[in-house]
């Protein structure tokens, strides 16, 4: 680690290759993160892929709330593994070493993925808000071909959101050190390391973070406000529990993704802090998309029935081939 640390390049000398920080400690404790992590990140990508599979199988589930789930669980895949598995290369085989070109790949395809789901979150919740406050017409507003445009719409708002901060990253003169304090290369470090002064670049993605993150998170906050304000009209007490019920994954989804994505990107005074940004970061890029799969199964009943469904089927399938070579041997 200290020969890492003191892989100093000249300052005259333009870099190309990176040194991830990453958690430096001794060998077990970097051996017990490493498997920490792919715990997660295995539980991570299990469950989505099980969401997945649900929503798109199960007859019951081919509304438009469970179509965007699968969308989430595609991004939640996706945007966790731009970040996991080198991390774990680093944690187990000590490799921190990452190209320039590698580097800006990491972070605009995590930004991607991360700004795609702040828009889906918020189609999500305007999903709600119809489906609460207007639910006579809520087939007619959001129907099959509305949500396809919804999803594109995300996925190509997504792709265009870091692409500024991606090209001025690319351009940017790198003279060293070359050690980035993070576990994957994250914007805020990896501008510490520009032979130039990048205080107008940090304004100018500190703003485009803030549109995509408080934008969508506005919209959000709009429209569970009009739900609330519909909810609590609701006369009956089972009534109003049943419309909340509906919303209670989402919100809890919502709260933990925006609660720490603000603090991070959108609070100047974190950004000194590396050592605080991490662990931040732990929690929104790995802790958030493990605990998705389990929010919207545990509590979420028409998830549970669907998987009830799917391994009973299942169990059928099973004893049915069990049968057949018992017979055709």
């Amino acid at each position: 680690m200290n020969n890492m640390l003191s892989s100093i390049e000249p300052q005259n000398q333009s870099i190309t290759t990176f040194l991830i920080l990453g958690f430096p400690n001794t060998r077990k404790v970097e051996i017990a993160l490493f498997f920490v992590f792919l715990t997660m990140y295995l539980l991570t990508v299990t469950g989505n892929i099980i969401i997945i599979i649900t929503v798109n199988t199960d007859n019951h589930l081919q509304t438009p709330m469970y179509f965007f789930l699968g969308n989430l669980s595609l991004l939640d895949i996706g945007y966790t593994s731009s970040t996991v598995p080198n991390l774990l290369s680093i944690l187990l085989m000590n490799v921190h070493t990452i190209s320039l070109v590698g580097c800006i790949s990491q972070s605009y395809f995590f930004f991607f993925l991360g700004s795609a789901e702040c828009f889906l979150l918020a189609v999500m919740a305007y999903d709600r808000y119809i489906a609460i406050c207007y639910p006579l017409r809520y087939s007619i507003i959001i129907n099959r071909r509305i949500c396809v445009i919804f999803v594109i719409v995300c996925w190509i708002s997504g792709c265009l959101s870091p692409l500024v901060a991606a090209l001025m990253l690319i351009n940017l003169p790198f003279c060293g050190p070359k050690v980035i304090n993070h576990f994957f290369c994250d914007i805020p470090p990896l501008l510490k390391l520009a032979c130039i002064d990048t205080s107008l670049i940090q304004q100018i993605i500190f703003l485009l973070s803030a549109m995509v993150i408080l934008s969508t998170f506005l919209c959000t906050i709009i429209s569970y406000t009009y739900i609330g304000i519909t909810i609590l009209k609701i006369p009956s007490s089972h009534g109003r529990h049943k419309a909340f019920s509906t919303c209670a994954s989402h919100l809890t989804v919502v709260s933990l993704y925006y609660g720490t994505v603000i603090f991070m990107y959108v609070s100047p005074t974190t950004r000194s802090s590396f050592d605080l940004n991490k662990v931040i970061a732990v929690i929104y890029s790995v802790v958030t998309p493990m605990l998705n799969p389990m929010i919207y199964t545990l509590r979420n009943q028409d998830m549970k029935t669907a998987l009830k469904r799917i391994i009973f089927r299942m169990g059928i399938r099973k004893k049915e081939l069990d049968l057949s070579k018992q017979f055709h041997p």
